[in-house]
């Protein structure tokens, strides 16, 4: 409860705390939103995307959208990325590691002033409290790979100091305390819920014995083709979620695409939160698995150019992101308020140096300027203050910084 209370404190009375964190004013410059949608889509580059002949609705949506041409991720891997767009700081975490669920003897990484690299295989302790995040290097020579050239964490020349005064919260905590709502719909998880799962395919999880399950089965863990994937869904990392002391605070708040609290039938019924999460699974989403089929098998040569890619895995996340995009159209929110939809690739895996981590965003909103193609520099900090903007929300940890500016021009309520 301590921890909690820290939390809301840091909230609701900013600098005003006795803890010097993070939480600053409230950014201007975005029209105010009743509903936004984030579609993550994973590990493809500006160019592999934008242009590409297998995706011909992402491009026909880009023209008839707002296209953000120089948009760059912040870091690697997808979690860092993930967390940087909900939480505006990596939290100290370079890595894809699972949480170490429920454990409250372990103390965070900006707490500990520790830094998980890809190297790292410990479980990452849940995220509270203030402290230290991970700097991002202009050219990073000591996670994906280890001397020249390096990869290039953002463009090339942007980094990012260490911020010495994280806080370990997320933009759900601070929509439950202005009393709005958020959901992480995860394609795929298992119908017992996301606690304690890391893997599932949509029915079992790490958490299942499958030999036990299904007497016979001559499947394992290791044949279990992983379409959810835990490193995907950035708010159970933090410990408010994982406990769930607040019912809309919790991992009550994550569900499926399907059943009858998913993400379709909240669009059918019309009954979304202010915020939502959206992401498909790791064939849907193009992250792509080497145990799923052929449109779904790893690119052969990810290299950010448009050769060596899987067409069918590109394929499928065109199709998955058309039918996400048509069933929002069709939901009752696009027609009343203020609704943006937004979507977004997490990183150019990898973005080995001359090759900047570029990526593809589109904003679609129901309201005001389409077409809009920004040359403005932004970055998953600027999404995040965006969205804070939108929902009048202060900004989060690097989100705060004098650097990071609004996408005022692909949010406009008009000319």
């Amino acid at each position: 409860m301590k921890r909690r209370s820290m939390i809301l404190c840091l909230f609701a009375a900013g600098m005003a705390c006795t803890v010097h964190a993070q939480v600053g004013s409230i950014p201007k410059g975005i029209p105010s939103l009743d509903h936004v949608f984030v579609i993550m889509m994973e590990n493809h580059a500006y160019g592999q995307v934008i242009g590409n002949p297998n995706m011909p609705f992402v491009n026909k949506y880009a023209k008839t959208a707002n296209l953000a041409e120089n948009y760059f991720a912040v870091g690697h891997p997808s979690l860092t990325n993930y967390l940087e767009i909900v939480g505006g700081s990596n939290f100290g975490i370079r890595d894809d590691n699972s949480p170490d669920w429920h454990d409250s003897t372990c103390m965070p990484n900006i707490m500990s002033a520790t830094v998980n690299l890809e190297t790292t295989t410990t479980p990452i302790c849940p995220i509270y409290g203030t402290g230290t995040d991970a700097a991002t290097p202009v050219i990073d020579l000591s996670n994906e790979t280890t001397g020249p050239p390096g990869v290039i964490d953002i463009d090339g020349s942007l980094g990012y100091a260490a911020n010495p005064n994280t806080v370990g919260m997320t933009i759900a905590d601070e929509l439950v305390a202005a009393g709005l709502s958020w959901k992480s719909y995860q394609e795929d998880l298992p119908p017992t819920g996301a606690d304690g799962v890391n893997n599932a395919d949509g029915f079992f999880s790490n958490l299942d014995d499958l030999a036990t399950a299904l007497p016979g089965e001559a499947q394992t863990q290791s044949n279990l083709v992983a379409l959810y994937a835990v490193k995907h869904n950035p708010f159970v990392y933090f410990e408010s979620v994982q406990e769930g002391l607040d019912p809309q605070l919790s991992l009550r708040r994550v569900a499926d695409f399907e059943g009858a609290k998913g993400l379709y039938a909240d669009l059918a019924s019309g009954h979304l939160p202010s915020f939502s999460f959206v992401v498909p699974n790791q064939c849907n989403d193009q992250h792509g698995r080497g145990n799923a089929g052929p449109a779904c098998e790893f690119d052969p040569n990810d290299n950010g150019t448009l050769q060596g890619l899987n067409p069918g895995l590109m394929y499928r996340g065109d199709v998955m992101v058309q039918t996400l995009v048509t069933a929002i159209h069709k939901s009752r929110v696009w027609q009343e308020g203020k609704t943006a939809i937004v979507v977004v690739w997490d990183e150019n895996d990898y973005s080995i140096s001359p090759t900047s981590n570029k990526v593809a965003l589109t904003v679609d909103t129901n309201y005001g300027t389409h077409g809009v193609k920004s040359q403005n520099f932004y970055d998953s900090f600027s999404l995040t203050e965006s969205i804070e903007a939108g929902f009048g929300l202060p900004c989060l940890n690097h989100a705060c910084d004098s650097s990071s500016q609004v996408m005022s021009d692909l949010f406009a309520a008009g000319p």
